[in-house]
């Protein structure tokens, strides 16, 4: 798709195009489906979906400075993974004590976003395997870029980032972290990911967890299992 030709019509239409960049990936053992919420879970959806992988949501949030909240030192992410900027932390001189003061607070919201989102399920364990990790799309992608550093302390094989849309310089900074990286468009002048939908109403937290219900559902797609 070139941003001549058409905008998404919604957030399954984008995951039913990503899906088909993603064929390589289809009805293999060891591939598993992360969506970022809130918006990258419709779209992880087509893609399990179509892929016949298992579904989970991975949350992430952003360890951000205090007098900066956009500069990340670092993320923490399902499974209560955490990762740390080394570099800006030592030429910050960042102390510990406020590293787990913001980690603990950012911490506090993950586990109240994972519990309305999976209730009691564990997450997927990703060691040792293929993840697809899906949003809805990327502007400047520091959270994925976030979310792609505290997945690996996890251990998978390797990290295939896809999303339908992206500017093409936050492509080329995540191509470097992430092991495959699968766009469908890369428009310019890229503005913003909402203009590249017909329809990108925002998507609830219950949206997204009646989504992965029914994913998980015994009654609902068999190509999206519960987590292990």
């Amino acid at each position: 798709m070139t941003a001549a030709e058409r905008r998404f019509r919604d957030r399954a239409d984008a995951g039913r195009a990503l899906a088909a960049l993603l064929s390589h990936h289809a009805d293999r053992a060891d591939v598993v489906v992360l969506g970022l919420p809130r918006g990258g879970v419709p779209v992880a959806v087509e893609v399990a979906r179509a892929l016949g992988a298992p579904l989970d949501v991975y949350v992430v949030r952003k360890l951000g400075l205090p007098s900066q909240p956009e500069l990340a030192m670092g993320a923490v992410a399902s499974g209560g993974t955490r990762v740390l900027n080394e570099e800006l932390v030592t030429s910050l001189a960042l102390s510990p004590a406020l590293i787990e003061e913001v980690a603990a607070r950012e911490l506090l919201v993950l586990e109240a976003r994972e519990r309305a989102y999976r209730g009691d399920r564990p997450p997927v364990d990703v060691e040792g395997r293929v993840v697809v990790l899906v949003d809805d799309g990327l502007a400047t992608g520091a959270s994925m870029r976030a979310a792609v550093a505290a997945l690996r302390a996890r251990g998978p094989a390797s990290i295939t980032v896809a999303v339908p849309v992206a500017p093409e310089e936050t492509c080329a900074a995540l191509s470097r972290v992430a092991d495959e990286l699968i766009v469908v468009a890369t428009p310019y002048p890229f503005v913003a990911v909402g203009l590249w939908y017909v329809d990108f109403s925002e998507v609830s937290d219950q949206e997204v967890g009646e989504l992965l219900a029914q994913a998980w559902s015994p009654t609902g797609s068999s190509l999206a299992e519960p987590p292990s």
